[in-house]
């Protein structure tokens, strides 16, 4: 049964200074026994800030450190950053790295939505990514993915017992609201366990941001494929760690019929 950390944060412009509060994200949550631990999206650099000057590769230093602290406490790391896109723009990756891992799924449905204009700066992905750990296999999707519900039946049909998903959520009217009947729709739509790790809310954080760009709103949440919220975070920084039964997984979709019953 794999054991779960979700670390809520609210990321600087500084990258060097994010790979910080990796560090202590993954000190606490290993220590409490997590295998895998999971960062928000943009844990690289927040939004809200030029990201072509800060993107590097994936076999660059910042990834690479991540990697690095992923092998010195035996985890594997989920975490937010930007890459190089050919088209001149950034990729917003998710490096996944750790356990014989190191790869990227690059965010495929892009936030042009709410008055801003992610695709202005971001080139999308095209496609699915899972990965594999101690026999149990994971999706990840990024952020406003979350509003799209035939990724993650695409994921669940690949294999995915539990999906994994860093945002960077904006805020505003009724987000909140969005965000967790979101987190639970997924999870009913596909089976799986949803995941959802949010950059934290500055203002609980005293942080000054770009108050036009999406830097988060807190309120990590976690829930199985009936449905059930099993943890949820407040505004504010915090670590969670969770274990999760992907035998549930199974147990959804036999009782729901929400895969096997699809006609279209």
């Amino acid at each position: 049964m794999p054991r779960i950390g979700l670390c809520q944060l609210t990321a600087a412009e500084d990258p060097d200074t994010n790979l910080k509060l990796i560090r202590e994200g993954v000190v606490a949550a290993a220590a409490d026994g997590a295998r895998i631990v999971v960062f928000p999206e943009a844990t690289m650099a927040r939004f809200g800030v030029p990201l072509k000057p800060l993107a590097q590769p994936l076999d660059g230093p910042w990834a690479s450190t991540v990697a690095s602290i992923a092998d010195e406490h035996g985890v594997v790391i989920v975490a937010g950053m930007f890459t190089p896109s050919p088209d001149g723009r950034v990729s917003n990756t998710l490096l996944v790295t750790g356990g014989g891992h190191h790869l990227g799924y690059d965010k495929i449905h892009l936030y042009d939505a709410f008055g801003f204009a992610e695709s202005d700066t971001v080139a999308p992905g095209t496609a699915p990514v899972t990965f594999e750990v101690d026999g149990v296999t994971f999706g990840v999707v990024t952020c406003y993915d979350i509003r799209f519900p035939e990724l993650f039946r695409k994921l669940a049909d690949d294999g995915a017992d539990i999906v994994l998903v860093p945002t960077s959520w904006g805020a505003g009217e009724g987000k909140r609201e969005q965000w967790e009947v979101l987190v639970r729709a997924r999870a009913l739509d596909s089976g799986c366990w949803v995941l959802g790790c949010g950059q934290a809310d500055p203002v609980a954080s005293g942080t000054q941001v770009n108050p036009k760009a999406p830097t988060g709103i807190g309120y990590s949440t976690v829930s199985d494929g009936f449905g059930r919220v099993h943890a949820r975070l407040g505004a504010g920084p915090e670590t969670v760690v969770v274990d999760v039964d992907p035998a549930v997984s199974g147990k959804a979709r036999a009782a729901t019929g929400a895969l096997a019953n699809r006609r279209l």
